[in-house]
This record gives C-alpha cells, structure tokens and sequence, in this order.
C-alpha cells in the first residue's frame, strides 16, 4: 500500500513536472521568436548595397519576403497605366501625393507587373515624351505593401500602394508590394525628377517584440503556478484539518 502512494505521488510530482516544463519551454519559444523580431528590425535598417534583379527577391502572386524589404532591385519593362497615391509619408514625415505606375515587367515568362512610385504627383509631366512604348529601365528599392487606405479607390487614383487594388484593370500577374523608384532611365538617358524616399515599413514591430516578450513572462508565470500549486494544496489540507504547517 505504502508503495502504491509512493508510486502515486512520484507520478503526480513527474506530471507537474512535465507541464511546468512546457510551460517553460513555451516562455523560450517567445523569448526566441522575440529576439528573431528585433534581429529582423535591426536588418531592415542597413542597406544592402547589392543591386538584385527583380525574379531575386519577389515572384508574381506570391506574398514578398519580409527579408527582401529595402534591398535595391533592377527592372526594365513598360509603363502601361498612370495613378495618383494621395497622402503618402515620406521618410521624414512629409505628406505629398505621389505619382505610380503600373509596370509592366520584361520577361520570358507570362506577362506579369509591378508597381512603381515614381516621385512626386505634381511632377508627372515632367517627361512628356514617356509613353506605352518607351522601355524603361530602373533601380529602386523594394517595399511591402501598404495595408491602410489613404484615400478613396476612384478612376486614376488608388487608395493605397498595393497591387490588389488594381488587379481587375489589368491583364498581369502583379507583384506583391511596390518599388520606390531612385532612378530611371530609357534609350535617350536618365529622366530627372526629384525622387522620394518611403517612410520605414518596420514602425510597429518593437511592438510586437515587446508582445512576445510578455508572453515569455505569461508562460513562465504559469509554470511557477504548476509548482506552487501542490504545496499550496497541501498546506490548506494541513490547516483545514488543524495540523502543524
């Protein structure tokens, strides 16, 4: 009988110990994926000074790599269609309407496009001789696209920089995100225009990274509990039977 207790209690003891260690484990899982979060925070913020060609980083209809967001990106292709980006945020914080367009890629492959902030909505005309046919060829850097609207989806205008709000007005695969263009040039040279540069899309992660690091202390708050708890148990058996603690 008395090894059938023992037995009883060891099991009850290596169970609280699983679970508390679960628990555990769980904690270092956030604290893992926490750290992951800031290493990625901390990447977005150096520059790669590689020049990738656009089939490097991002495929059509496929979601863009949050690893392949401000790296540099070379694409030649046509302009098929112009938009108005209402109220967009510069890196310092300016608010101006930017002109984009819609690109279509050079490729082998099924015809596929991309969109291209190309500086400033007051500036559009700036290069009256681009048109349809005129091949361009341009670096810039890529980003995630937009998930907030700025504006109202109406004929010229696009509420946001994402290519889902286009994807009923042109026959292309469309590429996840967007590219900031830093140059552009066609067979008779570089088109000047003053460029802009895009706020930073990484503003809300050290939010997230303090969330994870809540959780690790959530988990490990609860693994304490599992060992408490039999102690905790045991101590109001004694005094509810009025014996010695």
């Amino acid at each position: 009988m008395k090894t059938k207790e023992i037995l009883k209690k060891f099991l009850q003891a290596l169970g609280v110990i699983a679970i508390a260690l679960v628990f555990v484990g769980l904690g270092n899982w956030q604290l893992d994926r926490a750290a992951l979060v800031k290493e990625l925070n901390a990447a977005a913020k150096v520059i790669d000074p590689k020049i990738y060609s656009l089939s490097d980083l991002a495929a059509p209809t496929v979601a863009l790599d949050s690893r392949n967001v401000n790296k540099q990106v070379a694409v030649s292709g046509f302009y098929i269609s112009n938009f108005k980006a209402p109220l967009q945020s510069d890196k310092d914080g300016v608010v101006s309407d930017w002109e984009v367009a819609l690109l279509q890629v050079d490729g082998s492959g099924p015809l596929s496009g991309i969109l291209v902030v190309r500086g400033l909505w007051a500036d559009r005309l700036l290069n009256p001789d681009i048109a349809m046919s005129t091949r361009i060829e341009l670096v810039g850097t890529m980003q995630p696209h937009q998930n907030d609207d700025r504006a109202e989806n109406v004929p010229g205008v696009i509420s946001r920089l994402d290519s889902s709000v286009i994807v009923g007005q042109a026959n292309l695969q469309l590429y996840d995100g967007f590219i900031v263009a830093q140059s552009e040039a066609t067979r008779n040279g570089e088109l000047i225009r003053t460029r802009v540069v895009a706020e930073a899309p990484v503003s809300r992660v050290a939010g997230y990274y303090w969330q994870h690091i809540s959780y690790v202390a959530i988990w490990w708050l609860m693994a304490a509990i599992v060992l408490y708890l039999p102690f905790y148990r045991r101590k109001a058996g004694k005094e509810a039977i009025g014996l010695p603690l």
